[in-house]
């Protein structure tokens, strides 16, 4: 009885446990990224890693997940309006959405825990086009593990995280644009 019990506990273990774990993927990349990562000042992973699916509503009350964005290379970035780090960066994150979203570059930006008239507001205001979505009740923020804002995370055309940064940057640089480059066009 006593075995049984330990390998129901094990077995309930693998199944709850280790799909909430990131995967481990394919080894992370060439040294020229991580030369052109290293420059611009941006963490680069030694070993990629699957992010976390997710679908919330947007501002229009569609609902868009991250995996629809398979194939192209997505800035997810975690924020608030309240954040005065986060209202700085948000220009350059335009400038940034704008010079490539042709290419291939999407911007997720991920509101957390305000409504949806507020982000709507302040998206308008401060003439942002890349879509916002809402994650009001902080399930996604929550299952990505940020505890400041702004948070971003760069993920692959493979849909592999390669980066994590904390923190507001200037994303509207040449050496931001290197990091870009390298991963639309590898």
């Amino acid at each position: 009885m006593k075995n049984k019990l330990l390998i129901i506990l094990f077995l309930t273990a693998v199944i709850f446990i280790f799909p909430s774990c990131p995967a481990k993927a394919q080894n992370a990349s060439s040294p020229d990224m991580a030369k052109v990562f290293a420059e611009a000042g941006l963490p680069l992973y030694s070993s990629r890693v699957s992010p976390r699916e997710f679908s919330l509503k947007t501002l229009t009350g569609e609902t868009q997940s991250l995996s629809s964005f398979q194939g192209k290379v997505v800035f997810l970035n975690f924020w608030a309006t309240w954040c005065g780090p986060c209202r700085i960066e948000m220009p350059s994150m335009e400038a940034l959405y704008d010079r490539y979203k042709e290419k291939g570059l999407e911007i997720l930006a991920v509101n957390c825990g305000e409504g949806q008239r507020d982000v709507l507001t302040f998206m308008r205001d401060n003439g942002l086009s890349f879509p916002a979505l809402l994650d009001g009740d902080g399930r996604v923020s929550n299952s990505y593990g940020i505890q400041a804002i702004p948070t971003s995370f760069i993920i692959d055309r493979e849909g592999k995280i390669v980066s994590r940064l904390v923190g507001s940057i200037d994303w509207d640089t040449p050496k931001i644009h290197a990091v870009i480059e390298s991963l639309l066009n590898p």
